[in-house]
């Protein structure tokens, strides 16, 4: 059971992940250095040593970033893709163990409001399709964590355009090159790739999202027969299509040992394409979040897991999804149903 810090400038500090019941390790990253560029070594130490000093092991990243110009299919990719590999040695040499990372173009997560009021008070992150796409992002239309510092209006309208001439086959394409060139590194370093589903999983502004049902899960691990080559298995990403059937994915592909890390987290579907983020437990949601570690148990699943995003709840601010109390509620009762999973097969 693992917990996402966002570093020095997370308001959730090490001491107090370290105080959640269960919790033997972080998933963080060093988030001072632009995508393409190469990790110092002793920042990722830094990480390490600051995980360790609070009892906690540092043996996920998420994330690497995927250069634009590797997922564009540009003549530059190469050198970014060399620093790539130079980035999985390093941390395959710190111990690292997992890389999450994405292959959506231009942004990664999409909601349509970061702090929906719940009846309760509380407030969470919700995704209503119409709304977003009402957005404009050429015009600096979008006012969402992670990316909308990441470029300005024009920057952002010159790189739509780069991507205006990238279908989904094309992506395919670039991604099936990244793949294939980063596995002899991942191969040497002992590290395993796991890339995360498209959230949500379908297109989005005219840009191709294209890790989002069975089929392109398929696709993906066909690009190279390394089990190195797998998956985080996000339930919430994936879940927000009816579509997809999470116990049955996790069985199949963490049967295959193809599914290396897992975001546990539960969604209400409200409509077609509109969801919304809740508390873990199943009766919360959309998902059977005990059939689902179930699936994970009947597989022998042995890699790593995090509860993912949480509401904000008793008041807390912070980044929005990422606040202490109902992330580690989720993580304690993850824990729970998978200590009553083990015993009761334990007693047949």
């Amino acid at each position: 059971m693992t917990f996402r810090h966002y570093g020095d400038s997370d308001p959730v500090s090490l001491e107090y992940i370290s105080q959640i019941p269960g919790v033997t390790g972080i998933v963080s990253a060093v988030y001072d250095v632009s995508p393409g560029c190469v990790w110092p070594t002793e920042s990722i130490e830094r990480i390490q040593s600051q995980a360790a000093a609070h009892g906690l092991a540092f043996e996920v990243v998420e994330s690497v970033p995927v250069h634009e110009d590797i997922k564009l299919g540009k003549p530059s990719r190469d050198q970014y893709i060399a620093a790539y590999c130079e980035n999985i040695r390093r941390l395959g040499k710190a111990g690292i163990k997992c890389i999450c990372y994405n292959f959506m173009p231009v942004f990664d997560w999409l909601r349509s409001d970061l702090a929906h009021k719940n009846k309760d008070g509380s407030t969470s992150l919700i995704y209503r399709h119409e709304q977003v796409l009402a957005m404009d992002p050429a015009k600096g239309g979008l006012s969402l964590p992670g990316w909308d510092e990441s470029y300005s209006a024009e920057g952002l309208s010159a790189l739509l355009e780069e991507y205006a001439a990238i279908d989904a086959e094309k992506l395919w394409e670039n991604l099936a090159y990244f793949i294939r060139a980063i596995m002899p590194a991942c191969e040497e370093a002992g590290v395993n790739m796991a890339i995360h589903p498209d959230d949500p999983p379908w297109d989005i502004f005219g840009l191709p999202r294209i890790v989002t049902n069975e089929k392109n899960l398929d696709r993906l691990l066909s690009l190279h027969p390394s089990r190195r080559n797998g998956l985080t298995l996000c339930t919430g990403s994936l879940g927000a299509s009816p579509a997809n059937d999470i116990p049955a994915l996790l069985r199949k592909y963490a049967g295959m040992g193809r599914v290396h890390f897992v975001h546990a987290r539960n969604i209400r579907l409200v409509g077609e394409n509109d969801f919304d983020e809740t508390a873990h437990p199943s009766q919360y949601g959309s998902l059977d979040m005990y059939e689902i570690l179930k699936a994970l148990y009947d597989t022998g699943f042995d890699g790593y897991i995090r509860p993912d995003h949480g509401r904000m709840i008793w008041g807390e601010k912070g980044r929005p999804g990422y606040g202490l109390y109902d992330r580690a509620l989720g993580a304690v009762y993850l824990e729970g149903l998978w200590e009553a999973i083990v015993k009761s097969n334990n007693m047949h």
